[in-house]
């Protein structure tokens, strides 16, 4: 179908005349501008249970932080399913306040307690940096289930954009050390491989908000040696996919990545995996947080809340 008329208003917004290009923004000035653009189109917040702050001890001294929502339904000894959620932007922007009402809405909807994770963020912490805080957050919410009030055998990854591409991360880690791997991985537009030639790269490679340019910016400054085939950036690259949580992939119809998810996604069914797929037609790359805007985006989050909530409380 075509761009919904909030659709083409948004993208009219980002390339009126005059308006500086995301490629051409510092990395302050990209932060501030995906920091604005969330606060602005995203709906008002929702009453939760509880939110707390989680400082999660890396090996360094430092702490990875969190932030803990408890959704309203939940009683205040009950031992919750949790999702881990990644926060989209690129591996550069965006952080936990930016994601507070999205974060708060999958908790409500879903029954289901979210830690949302503020990871490092490049370039002044490229590559693997955020795939290590990834990782750190789920052994952590794992090894540390009863101070959250979390069932840790209850566990999902999910996230958008680049948030998504560190939960399927994270999945294969796991795999790969021979640990518990997360019930359900809950992935929005994910960034499946850096380097790609399918035809929605080229056919939305200019004026649909994430445009070749955007995404050279973020891959250059979360790639400075390159790494562009390492699994860890690419997924799409590891050797296998088998083995990895039964999944809910979320797609936009405008999207320069959406025909890599979907051959993530027949290579990860053609694995043995189970994969269902959720299109969003009329929409672009960014848009579930934007609820203010997008009545797609409302929608968008409440099925993906319940398929949640049937992963993880069925």
């Amino acid at each position: 179908m075509p761009l919904t008329p909030q659709a083409r208003a948004l993208l009219d917004m980002a390339y009126r005349a005059g308006a500086p290009r995301f490629h051409e923004l510092s990395v302050a000035q990209a932060r501030h501008s995906f920091e604005k653009l969330l606060f602005v189109f995203r709906p008002e917040a929702p009453p939760v249970a509880s939110v707390t702050e989680v400082p999660m001890a890396r090996a360094d001294g430092s702490a990875l932080l969190g932030r803990l929502y408890r959704p309203l339904s939940a009683q205040a000894d009950e031992m919750l399913p949790l999702l881990l959620y990644f926060h989209g932007g690129g591996w550069c922007v965006g952080d936990v306040n930016s994601y507070d009402v999205l974060c708060r809405e999958l908790a409500n909807l879903s029954a289901c307690a979210v830690l949302s994770v503020d990871y490092r963020l490049a370039p002044e912490h490229p590559f693997p940096a955020a795939v290590n805080d990834a990782r750190l957050a789920l052994d952590w919410a794992e090894d540390n289930a009863a101070l959250l009030g979390i069932d840790a055998a209850r566990i999902a990854l999910g996230g958008d954009s680049a948030g998504g591409n560190l939960s399927i991360v994270a999945a294969l880690a796991r795999r790969e050390a021979g640990r518990a791997l997360p019930r359900f991985l809950l992935l929005v537009y994910p960034s499946t491989e850096i380097v790609s030639a399918r035809p929605s790269r080229g056919r939305y490679a200019e004026g649909y908000f994430l445009d070749r340019t955007m995404l050279d910016w973020f891959f250059e400054r979360y790639l400075p040696d390159g790494n562009t085939e390492d699994w860890r950036a690419s997924p799409m690259r590891a050797e296998s996919l088998a083995g990895l949580p039964p999944m809910l992939l979320v797609t936009a119809e405008y999207d320069p990545l959406g025909d890599d998810c979907l051959a993530f996604a027949e290579r990860a069914r053609a694995e043995g995996v189970e994969v269902a797929h959720l299109p969003v037609a009329g929409m672009v790359h960014g848009f579930l947080p934007l609820g203010k805007t997008f009545p797609e985006a409302n929608e968008t989050v409440r099925a993906v809340a319940a398929a949640l909530r049937a992963a993880l409380r069925g």
